[in-house]
């Protein structure tokens, strides 16, 4: 079972913390990623996480605006936007994969993993 929330309205410049709070399993080595889909758009990755090493994926476009992290004892991961635009408006999704092995790489560009049902994040004056 996968929960996103955290998003919300937000000024272009603006910054918000979602959160992916996942049950239903004990391993702590997972692999999480965070994908979005914009109107009218197709589904891109956004920033992942392995399974193994804590090792991350960005996008380029979200390089140094965007830092995904995760707490295995709450089984939650996050994702943190500053610097907000416009063309990140979007309805973003968590995505856990269970596979021990699995690299952020991966993750990201073969959108692996069960997801969760989304939360809408919109930059706008």
């Amino acid at each position: 079972h996968i929960v996103e929330s955290g998003g919300g309205l937000v000024q272009p410049g603006g910054s918000l913390r979602l959160s992916c709070a996942a049950s239903g399993f004990t391993s702590d080595y997972y692999a999480v990623g965070w994908f979005r889909q914009g109107p009218g758009k197709e589904r891109e990755e956004v920033s992942c996480i392995s399974s193994s090493d804590d090792s991350t994926y960005y996008a380029d476009s979200v390089k140094g605006r965007f830092t995904i992290s995760r707490d295995n004892a709450k089984k939650t991961a996050y994702l943190q936007m500053n610097s907000l635009k416009p063309e990140d408006t979007a309805v973003y999704y968590c995505g856990i994969d269970l596979h021990p092995h699995t690299t952020a790489q991966a993750m990201c560009v073969m959108q692996m993993g069960s997801w969760g049902q989304g939360t809408q994040v919109t930059v706008s004056a």
